[in-house]
């Protein structure tokens, strides 16, 4: 009976672990804004934001990507918001790849999510036009 449901319990693993990886910055930096404002590139530091607000602002949209992840419902969608934070967030932090190289293994979980749930074949993917070559 599990063997049948083994793809459906790895992906509500992976869902699990990304929205833990998602929720903890967001509620922590409620708690210690200044351990977390520092890895918000000075570009955006120098955006006409409050750095409290900045925090908040992105703080509610991991927690909303988390949630949205855990229900599962079109899971394609999150998990390719998540994948881009996780990206953006290291070559964005690169100078601290000591403290951010787990998110490289991290970043695999939403983006093998989105893979695993794009459309393949459907008629609601995205269709990339075929440029064919006639001799």
């Amino acid at each position: 009976m599990i063997e049948g449901r083994r793809h459906e319990i790895v992906e509500i693993l992976l869902r699990v672990g990304v929205a833990i990886a998602f929720v903890y910055p967001a509620v922590e930096a409620s708690f210690y804004p200044q351990a977390w404002i520092g890895f918000f590139p000075l570009w955006m530091r120098d955006l006409p934001l409050d750095d409290q607000l900045m925090l908040h602002l992105f703080g509610a949209s991991e927690i909303i990507i988390a949630l949205w992840i855990l229900i599962g419902k079109k899971i394609f969608i999150p998990s390719v918001l998540a994948s881009g934070y996780l990206f953006s967030i290291i070559v964005l932090n690169w100078k601290f790849m000591d403290l951010l190289f787990r998110d490289i293994a991290i970043f695999a979980i939403p983006f093998a999510l989105a893979v695993m749930s794009y459309p393949w074949g459907k008629k609601e993917a995205v269709q990339i036009p075929v440029i064919s070559q006639q001799n």
